[in-house]
């Protein structure tokens, strides 16, 4: 059984970003030599999101308006009383989830044909980690 762990850090230049995370996914299921299993891949903030989709930046800036218009930013939310000025980041984390497991099958993710990991960041512009365990054999 392998069991294999690493962390990626991502500092985003701005506070809302979506970034294409599959390489390192990849990366660490070479590193592990996983041929059969699943590579966990979870940000380790309350304000960021893992997520798997196409890799298209239309789509992206969709994602972003939805997500805007679900959980509005700057709105008097209860949050804001504890001095932070983040709660819509908190929201739209809830939104796309904090995780995925991806298959690996015969030394390959086994993803669709469009189908990408992502990282979702919603209040950036500082160090945040996201966890990337490979299992299997």
């Amino acid at each position: 059984m392998i069991s294999f762990t690493d962390y990626l850090t991502i500092n985003t230049k701005e506070r809302y970003e979506i970034r294409d995370i599959t390489g390192e996914v990849e990366r660490v299921r070479a590193t592990a030599k996983l041929r059969e299993g699943f590579v966990l891949v979870s940000t380790m903030h309350i304000t960021s999101s893992i997520f798997v989709n196409d890799h298209e930046t239309g789509l992206y800036a969709d994602i972003m308006t939805w997500l805007e218009e679900l959980a509005p930013f700057g709105k008097d939310y209860r949050h804001h009383l504890t001095g932070e000025d983040n709660a819509d980041a908190h929201l739209k984390r809830m939104i796309l989830g904090h995780q995925v497991l991806v298959p690996v099958t015969d030394g390959k993710l086994d993803l669709g044909p469009w189908e990408r990991v992502h990282y979702g960041e919603f209040d950036g512009r500082r160090n945040k980690r996201v966890l990337l365990k490979a299992f299997g054999f």
